[in-house]
């Protein structure tokens, strides 16, 4: 991951947060760089969630991301809503979540992004209290690991974008 920003729903069962989306930029050997939304939700709704994006397209992460019936969209700089289903299920942040300058230019660029869905527990508890090179090497840790033991989505999302 090159650059990324955070943010986390507002509190849900338990106080934990019902959804955390994370924003990053891969690099990759050919072509521009990636613009890439990372997306946990609670165990409450994982279920309804993974289907959708199921029924969307999605696979298990291996290799490069299929192209979806997903949309991400974005007003100004800030995410708002992933779109599955072909338009028919919406989810959206419950907090603002900003996009880097670096992560518009590559969702730009390709006007697409990769969404890859993780499942409850992959974001390392302390993550946000970690200074931002020892919480990229955490999550990336964490990303990977989940996805080794085959359980993350990826898959291609159209990108709209709205400026004001």
């Amino acid at each position: 991951m090159a650059d990324g920003t955070a943010g986390a729903d507002a509190a849900g069962d338990g106080g934990s947060a019902p959804m955390v989306w994370a924003l990053a930029v891969r690099l990759v050997a050919l072509g521009p760089p990636l613009a890439e939304l990372i997306v946990e939700i609670a165990p409450r709704l994982y279920g309804d969630f993974a289907e959708n994006a199921l029924d969307s397209g999605f696979v298990l992460a291996a290799g490069d991301p299929p192209a979806t019936t997903a949309v991400v969209g974005v007003r100004d700089s800030a995410l708002t809503r992933l779109v599955l289903v072909g338009g028919r299920q919406s989810w959206e942040p419950g907090s603002e979540v900003r996009a880097s300058p670096g992560w518009l230019a590559a969702a730009d660029g390709r006007n697409a992004v990769a969404v890859l869905l993780v499942p409850p527990g992959t974001w390392p508890p302390d993550l946000m209290d970690l200074d931002p090179v020892e919480g990229t090497e955490a999550l990336t840790r964490s990303l990977e690991s989940a996805r080794v033991t085959g359980a993350v989505l990826h898959g291609l999302a159209g990108y709209e974008r709205h400026v004001s």
